[in-house]
């Protein structure tokens, strides 16, 4: 039976509590903030690492800390591992290579150990163990009382739109919005009196709360870590809008303390209905002080084992890959005196199979890659909006603002989302008329999807006919204390940062095109992951555009010229946008091409259309109910309808397999089928000595393909935790977030319809340099250093002279010697396209 609170059995440890453990809010709220998920609202959904928090710590580190903390699984099961070595994923001599150099002379006990031994499970994680007591003892779920409640309550003050009442709120908070409610309704949050009277008539504090339900100060922090990671997915969107609250469109006031004060006072409430008010605190149920929470996790042959068949697991990838490159002729192939046309792509894995068909139909073209913001840094502002967006990578702070003006593109109407459709009359009417009709398109939409008002199209970011606000005319041009365009100069620079960093200085063709990318899906509220992660999660059209104003402006030209980039007066820029989803695409500004490079643009295009069909079809063979064995432009069709329907979970498999991000001149991939697989970022070190432009390229590539290949690899190892589940029963909450059911956590990383099909290795990142340059530019940026370092990330260096390999590994390069010897030749990669669903090795193309 639950003692009252003035019980005399009460056990000695709640008679005198401890006090060691002096509470310090601030400090455990940061603390919170630290752990805690990351991830934004979902129009600002940008990758990141999941394991955000642990960063300053090595890799396996982290992860056994990770685990034994939090209870996460952030790695392949030991079953998974050795089933992938029977199958031949795992190269024998790689794995004793790895086991030699970690054991050294114990590497026969290790083997076996690898191999075969059986090891016991991992004791609990230490989240959950103070608050788990509740049900131990008092035989109450607390979380089955409180969350449904709360949750219902933050969402309806978080919406954006789903709800037809706003919130009512002063602005002056969540805590003061609640407290107007309770003041000025007929009814109450709370079903007794002591938690209504300590929110209206107290100051509430963490600690006073926290002495009412656990009275020991030593064990307040470890209570509220339970509590908050019992829902890590809304406790982490509300340190998000507290940091960032320009997130919202519809701005909220709310903060942690603010959440944690609330769910105490639920907390006490449900006791109280529950135990009608005569409980004890949880203090008096605690046998033993458990254990610091976030205190290091004793390593044990488990973890050392698991750590031995991941690097196993990767580095059978990465060595045919790194013997394939080494292969490479050290010396860029002479390319034709005239180019048919060059063209400037995102760095982004799912462009490299499309880049490889733009080369393969049109031997005389020139591809390069970049991160897809072109270097051009800004908030966009669409005609007619309330707000604008940021389309650069998510750390830049831009301090410039680009408007639309002219757009004559005017979206359809959805009389399904009418006010009227939600009041007595018009609620009826539309049922009976409009609904009939309604179910009839669905039903017609499974066997015909088309393009509907609800979907999210990348074409609809930017009106192509507008115009834009690119040129800053006075210093006096400002709005919201941003600067609304480019001054020449400053256009200059970016113009000339974008072609130093690629190795694009001379030899120019007549017409240079500069592809930003983006995607369109329907009924998927992820969408925002599967646009440009360097524009922030939004397609790169306005990129795209702004750059090639600048490249294209006379004057900015005459200021290149003067910094020995010398670009033709004959040669124009276009900008473009790629639908990954659909590949499709789309150009701006024909208009103002001359004749001759119109006809040579028309021309282009041919090449365009047929690239995208044959990279429609490389998609399509992993799509079961797509028939790969159809020619490509029948293949292209059927894609297209997928990112359409309705009923389709996978639009797209965006950036699932993502393994490789390579630095250097097209000349080290070229050559080599890399299966979509890769990064390619455009580096040419001879115009790069000192390393001024890898630097900045290795500043955005570790954070941006880091974060996506990270989300990839933790969303796979544990998609319950650390990924989202199945999309199937998500619904949208507040346009914010998605949960399982109404009164769910928010389920902060990926759907598993995203990541079935990856295999979690961390990226390689190769680069073309040489190895004492590439360890002075990294370590000139302690935040970039640390992914390296810490062994987040993995890093080769080719020596572009003699092509030989080094790795990064313990603060330096040593050289690195493969093992694979031969690389297979592609004879015919459009059969491989019709006959193979899974991951395909490196392979040579003639």
């Amino acid at each position: 039976m639950p003692m009252a609170s003035g019980d005399k059995s009460m056990s000695a440890r709640a008679e005198n509590p401890v006090q060691s453990g002096s509470f310090d809010e601030t400090a455990v709220l940061h603390e919170l903030e630290h752990y805690l998920p990351k991830q934004a609202p979902l129009k600002d959904f940008v990758h990141h690492n999941t394991l955000h928090a642990f960063q300053g710590s090595k890799f396996h580190d982290a992860a056994r800390n990770a685990s034994g903390i939090f209870g996460y699984s952030v790695s392949l099961k030991l079953d998974k591992y050795r089933r992938l070595y029977l199958e031949g994923e795992i190269n024998p001599d790689i794995l004793d290579g790895i086991i030699a150099a970690r054991k050294g002379a114990q590497f026969e006990l290790w083997k076996n150990k690898v191999i075969g031994e059986s090891f016991a499970p991992p004791p609990l994680p230490r989240i959950g163990s103070v608050r788990a007591n509740w049900k131990k003892s008092q035989r109450i779920d607390l979380d089955s009382l409180v969350h449904p409640l709360l949750f219902r309550i933050l969402c309806s003050y978080l919406d954006q739109g789903i709800s037809i009442w706003t919130f009512p709120s002063s602005g002056e908070g969540f805590l003061s919005a609640i407290r107007e409610l309770e003041r000025h309704s007929f009814t109450s949050f709370f079903r007794r009196e002591r938690a209504r009277r300590l929110l209206l008539e107290q100051d509430c504090s963490i600690a006073d709360l926290l002495k009412i339900l656990v009275r020991d100060e030593a064990l307040f922090a470890h209570y509220l870590f339970d509590q908050q990671f019992a829902h890590p997915g809304w406790s982490g969107m509300v340190t998000v809008i507290e940091a960032q609250p320009g997130t919202l469109i519809d701005s909220r006031r709310i903060t942690l303390r603010e959440l944690i004060v609330f769910e105490l006072l639920l907390e006490i409430d449900a006791l109280d209905e529950h135990f009608d008010e005569a409980w004890s605190p949880l203090t008096a149920e605690l046998a033993g002080e458990p254990a610091a929470i976030l205190a290091d996790v004793p390593k044990t042959e488990l973890h050392e084992v698991l750590a031995i068949w991941q690097e196993a697991l990767e580095w059978s990838f990465y060595d045919p890959v790194l013997s394939a490159i080494q292969r490479q002729p050290a010396e860029s192939p002479a390319l034709p005196a005239t180019q048919s046309f060059q063209g400037l792509f995102c760095i982004d894995d799912r462009i490299c199979s499309f880049r490889r068909h733009l080369e393969s139909l049109d031997p005389h073209c020139e591809t390069y890659g970049t991160p897809g913001f072109f270097g051009v840094e800004f908030y966009f502002k669409p005609e007619n909006a309330k707000s604008y967006s940021k389309v650069c990578p998510g750390p830049i702070e831009p301090k410039y603002l680009i408007k639309e003006t002219g757009s004559q593109d005017r979206r359809k109407a959805e009389p399904h989302f009418s006010k009227h459709s939600h009041d007595l009359f018009g609620g009826w009417v539309i049922s009976q008329t409009l609904g009939f009709w309604s179910a009839v398109k669905l039903f017609d939409s499974i066997f015909k999807p088309s393009a509907s008002p609800l979907g999210a199209s990348s074409f609809r970011h930017m009106d192509r006919t507008s115009s834009l606000s690119i040129l800053n005319r006075s210093a006096d041009d400002r709005e919201d204390g941003l600067q609304i365009g480019f001054t020449l100069e400053e256009m200059a620079q970016r113009a000339e940062n974008l072609l130093g960093s690629i190795g694009l200085t001379r030899d120019f063709a007549p017409i240079v095109y500069v592809v930003g990318h983006g995607a369109s899906n329907t009924n998927n509220p992820h969408y925002a992951a599967y646009d440009c992660g360097a524009c922030s999660g939004r397609p790169g059209s306005v990129n795209a555009r702004v750059i090639c104003f600048m490249l294209n402006h006379p004057e900015v030209r005459r200021i290149l010229a003067g910094k020995g980039i010398e670009i033709p007066e004959g040669t124009q820029f276009v900008g473009a946008l790629h639908d990954t989803t659909r590949d499709e695409i789309a150009f701006y500004d024909e208009s103002s091409l001359s004749p001759d490079n119109h006809a040579r643009h028309q021309a282009n295009t041919a090449v365009f259309d047929k690239a995208l069909a044959l990279n429609a079809k490389e998609r399509s063979r992993r799509f079961a109910l797509t028939d790969s064995q159809q020619p490509p432009e029948r293949v292209h069709e059927a894609v297209k309808a997928r990112s359409v329907s309705l009923f389709e979970p996978r639009p797209e498999l965006n950036h699932a397999t993502n393994a490789l991000c390579i630095v250097g001149r097209r000349a080290l991939s070229r050559k080599l089928f890399l299966d979509r697989r890769s990064f390619l970022n455009s580096y040419d070190y001879r115009i790069d000595p000192d390393g001024k432009f890898l630097l900045g390229i290795l500043r955005a590539a570790a954070p941006v393909c880091g974060g996506i290949n990270l989300e990839y690899f933790f969303s796979h190892v544990d998609n319950q935790k650390l990924g989202a589940g199945s999309k199937l029963p998500h619904n949208v909450m507040g346009l914010i977030g998605v949960a399982n059911g109404n009164d769910g956590d928010l389920r902060p990383g990926l759907p598993s319809q995203m990541i079935e099909v990856h295999h979690p290795v961390r990226m390689m990142i190769v680069v073309e340099q040489f190895p004492e340059v590439v360890l002075k530019s990294i370590q000139q940026q302690p935040a970039t250093y640390e992914w390296f370092a810490n062994e987040w990330l993995n890093l080769t260096v080719v020596h572009p002279e003699t092509h030989e390999l080094f790795r990064f590994k313990d603060g330096g390069f040593a050289p690195y010697r493969p093992l694979t010897e031969r690389i297979e030749a592609a004879t015919d990669l459009e059969k491989l396209f019709e006959t193979q669903a899974d991951n395909l090795p490196v392979l040579a193309l003639s």
